[in-house]
């Protein structure tokens, strides 16, 4: 097998670029690690409190390594714990005002390093991309809107 045409390993590796580019963003100018910025882009995609096993179940991402990341953000006061009205028990999580506005500040950084990643395909083959990457997260049924993650159960 010839490693480099196996699609798995090349869509590991190509989000392993991407995301690491991504993160020269938020890791050197506001000190966030990936996890980290993983709960904050959920939390302000979402724009309302959520469970951490909700981010976990989004980013695809460990609930032992989403739970140090809410922690480290929780001492950096940009996240906080409120109760759920439904079930005291549990904890959702939700931005700080300091957590927002690092979050709203962010975003433009972001969405420009994402538009310069994608400037070697055209228009045409940025819009057949995004529709290719969704046909494959519909065939492995991957959730691909907040509305979709907030109707699923084990969100």
């Amino acid at each position: 097998m010839d490693l480099f045409r196996f699609v798995p390993f090349r869509l590991n590796r190509l989000a392993a670029e991407v995301s690491g580019a991504l993160s020269v963003e938020y890791q050197e100018r506001y000190g966030l690690d990936i996890p980290e910025w993983r709960v904050l882009a959920t939390l302000g995609f979402r724009n309302d409190a959520c469970s951490a096993q909700y981010i976990s179940q989004c980013t695809r991402t460990h609930k032992s390594t989403i739970s140090r990341a809410v922690t480290a953000l929780m001492k950096r006061r940009l996240v906080e714990r409120v109760e759920n009205a439904d079930d005291r028990r549990e904890f959702r999580l939700r931005m700080t005002g300091k957590g927002k506005a690092l979050y709203e500040e962010l975003i433009p950084r972001l969405l420009r390093k994402e538009k310069e990643i994608l400037s070697c395909l055209s228009a045409q083959e940025r819009n057949d991309f995004a529709s290719l990457l969704g046909k494959i997260e519909r065939s492995l049924d991957l959730v691909q809107t907040r509305q979709e993650a907030d109707a699923k159960e084990a969100y």
